[in-house]
């Protein structure tokens, strides 16, 4: 990984992904948690002010140091005890069905094998454990995907690898989940960037 991706990156996200149309998206996708929670491409902790009441501790997993200490002030606030617990989602350093459910927001675009590291979420998962997801990734009309492939290469390389052509729900369902629920939507802007799924899978 170069200067770019461990020192640029992180602060892009940080302030990229942070922006007021995303945060009612992260409430959403948060509100349902409970219990023992992985969250996987933890980044800044933009989720942190989201966890509900419900959630008894984080296992965050992060591979950048700058991501976590850009986390600081929010870990500071949150009353949910979030411990860094793993740099690689590709390689969980936990025994199987440890956790009562499971977060990933804005990480399947970037993970190298994201197949792998759904399918180490759901070793993780206890029976019946659930994956709340909130991604970007593939847009569902053909007229969309053909600008997606046109820009690709250009987010490959100012974004640190995120891809906007993965398919996340064929993702999810090849990883051995279930989903129960999804809403596939546009964000405002340029549909290119702007196709996201949110939803939950069951292990």
């Amino acid at each position: 990984m170069g200067y770019y991706e461990r020192r640029i990156v992180p602060r892009i996200i940080n302030t990229a992904c942070n922006g007021k149309p995303l945060r009612p998206l992260r409430e959403r996708v948060c509100s349902a948690l409970s219990g023992e929670v992985i969250e996987v491409g933890f980044g800044s902790g933009l989720n942190v002010p989201y966890y509900p009441e419900a959630v008894k501790s984080i296992a965050a997993v992060e591979p950048s140091d700058l991501g976590w200490r850009l986390a600081t002030k929010r870990l500071a606030k949150s009353e949910v005890p979030v411990e860094r617990s793993g740099l690689d989602g590709q390689a969980l350093p936990f025994a199987d069905q440890t956790f009562d459910m499971a977060l990933s927001t804005w990480t399947m675009c970037t993970i190298p094998d994201a197949v792998a590291a759904l399918e180490e979420l759901r070793r993780v998962l206890k029976p019946g454990g659930t994956l709340h997801f909130l991604e970007h990734g593939l847009a569902p009309d053909e007229k969309v995907q053909r600008m997606q492939r046109r820009f690709e290469p250009i987010e490959n390389r100012l974004a640190g690898g995120c891809s906007f052509i993965r398919p996340i729900a064929s993702l999810v369902a090849e990883a051995g989940f279930e989903i129960v629920d999804i809403d596939v939507f546009y964000l405002k802007g340029p549909k290119f960037a702007g196709a996201m799924s949110l939803g939950v899978a069951a292990a």
